[in-house]
């Protein structure tokens, strides 16, 4: 069923994989989307202060990031199809027990849980994709198709999730069973068992992905507690010092186990690696921005879930609308420019919102700032999958696809836990200071974000490179580790 570089039609066993692997990611980004417009509901029906409220969203995060690599390894080893299916399987059970449950900590687990689930579809769907299409443009095809699926599912969530928060908030939970069990039936027809793919060698570093986990989860609850407990406490520098020898501890491993989790010699490409503190940036920073947004225009401008819903779609929609041509701008004018230009549009997104006050205009502020956030995640988000994955043997795509997604949850739960920080630092209470204050700090970030981008198309006009994804010599080095 795979592709060559000469094929320019796809049967419809192929079309239906696809369909079946963009029905995943679309499940995923309209479970996140539909959470956050949820948040303030389920604040008020469980009674969370935002400290708390914000592990609804941070659980998800932790889970899929912390056991992603794990995920991709995982699927190296054992068979993309067969991880994808069981995972997806945990993905629907998960959220059911999430609609169900009546306290905020029994919540949480079922979003972690949710979230360990997504951390092992998400590697499986991408490196199938990328094992099954050709490098070039069948492979920049596929992946702008999938990634448009994701924006998608986003965007359709935030609408749908402020019809359903309107119903109740437990509908957002309950809505994507059914979904889930009908693409796993599907799955289980149209993915085929034997697709050719060279699985990997060697065992699981379970030491690893432990570490990793715990380095992340002790830092974002650290950072979370430390308004209360004093940024310069006892308490507060020791979680910091004990997230640091965990991470410490994780790096460690990886260099004397014998099938590490993270093979560092993958890290010798620059484009993998600038790919990755890309989706850093983006991910990281939107969530920080959402969460504090629906904040602050719910709980202080007192508009309803459908109102905050709908002044997010332009972003949504603009990114489903643009994404599946997002291949071909990457075949002629390479990924380098296309993130530059993303990233320059995310940073002027939240500069928009800077002006942020009682009476907010949608004619100069909302529509024109989301309009730019969209355009960012439309040029950036497909460009950096393809840029992370090219040039990378099919044998660690599950390693590649693992890395950048980690990479974007990662940063999703830090830059979270540093927002909720700025966010709650006047007591507690979401004041308006405290939401610029929140929008500037997405800015610096998205700031530090578009350095990297430069960077990186410095580097690539440096080396000749013109309008490439990859250049010869990073081709030559992957080809060695």
């Amino acid at each position: 069923m795979t592709t060559t570089s000469q094929e320019q039609r796809w049967d419809a066993r192929l079309w239906g994989a696809l369909t079946v692997l963009c029905a995943v990611v679309f499940l995923d980004a309209l479970d996140v989307s539909m959470v956050g417009v949820a948040l303030p509901s389920i604040q008020a029906d469980l009674g969370l202060t935002t400290s708390s409220l914000q592990w609804v969203v941070s659980g998800y995060v932790l889970g899929y990031g912390g056991l992603l690599l794990l995920g991709g390894r995982t699927a190296d080893l054992l068979g993309r199809r067969r991880v994808f299916l069981t995972a997806l399987a945990l993905f629907a059970v998960a959220s059911l027990l999430g609609g169900i449950v009546d306290n905020g900590g029994l919540l949480i687990a079922a979003r972690f849980v949710k979230g360990i689930s997504a951390a092992f579809t998400a590697p499986a769907a991408l490196s199938i994709i990328t094992t099954t299409f050709h490098e070039g443009p069948a492979r920049n095809r596929a992946l702008s198709i999938f990634t448009a699926c994701a924006a998608s599912g986003f965007s359709l969530g935030l609408v749908l999730s402020g019809f359903l928060t309107e119903l109740g908030w437990r509908w957002t939970f309950l809505m994507p069973v059914p979904v889930a069990i009908i693409t796993l039936v599907a799955g289980f027809k149209l993915l085929p068992r034997h697709s050719g793919e060279e699985r990997a060698t060697g065992g699981y570093d379970l030491v690893g992905a432990a570490t990793i986990t715990g380095s992340m989860l002790l830092f974002v609850y650290t950072v979370v507690q430390a308004p209360g407990a004093g940024w310069f406490s006892a308490r507060t520098l020791g979680g910091i010092a004990g997230a640091v020898a965990l991470l410490a501890l994780f790096i460690v491993a990886e260099l004397r186990v014998k099938h590490p989790l993270v093979r560092f010699g993958i890290l010798r490409s620059g484009p993998l690696v600038r790919a990755n503190l890309g989706l850093v940036i983006l991910f990281g920073s939107y969530v920080g921005f959402q969460f504090v947004a629906m904040q602050y225009f719910q709980n202080l401008l007192g508009w309803s879930a459908l109102h905050t819903a709908l002044a997010f779609l332009p972003a949504g929609l603009l990114v489903a609308v643009t994404s599946t041509k997002m291949g071909d701008l990457a075949d002629r004018f390479g990924t380098p420019r296309l993130i530059a230009l993303g990233s320059a549009a995310l940073a002027g997104g939240y500069a928009i919102f800077l002006g942020a006050g009682d009476h907010p205009s949608l004619a100069t502020m909302v529509i024109p700032g989301m309009v730019l956030l969209g355009i960012a995640f439309a040029l950036t988000f497909p460009s950096l999958n393809i840029q992370a994955t090219a040039g990378v043997p099919d044998d660690e795509q599950g390693l590649a696809s693992g890395l950048l997604n980690t990479s974007g949850q990662v940063g999703g739960a830090l830059v979270l836990a540093i927002v909720t920080a700025v966010a709650t630092a006047d007591g507690g209470a979401v004041t308006m200071p405290a939401v610029r204050s929140s929008f500037a700090v997405c800015a610096a970030i998205a700031l530090v974000g578009l350095g990297i981008a430069l960077t990186g198309l410095l580097r690539a006009r440096t080396a000749g490179a013109g309008a490439k994804d990859v250049t010869e010599e990073d081709v030559k080095v992957l080809e060695t580790i």
